[in-house]
């Protein structure tokens, strides 16, 4: 099971993405829409951190930031 974020954590971990990880958070997204087509959130989440090396609460972040993004945009 996975753990839950606050909104303030999560907002912490994504301000944290850049500086850990050489790339902005607009790139992450991008490669998580660019990837393959997984359904389940903690598969696309693997998928990070086998790919890409990243650590899981940062993946985490990038996963969820992706989904909320998306389901924004289905408004």
């Amino acid at each position: 099971m996975s753990q839950l974020f606050s909104e303030e954590t999560h907002r912490n971990l994504l301000s944290r993405i850049p500086h850990c990880t050489g790339r902005e958070v607009s790139d992450w997204l991008r490669t998580v829409d660019e990837g393959p087509a997984l359904f389940r959130f903690e598969e696309k989440v693997s998928w990070l951190r086998g790919e890409h090396n990243l650590a899981y609460g940062h993946a985490k972040a990038i996963v969820h930031e992706y989904d909320l993004r998306r389901a924004a945009r289905k408004l």
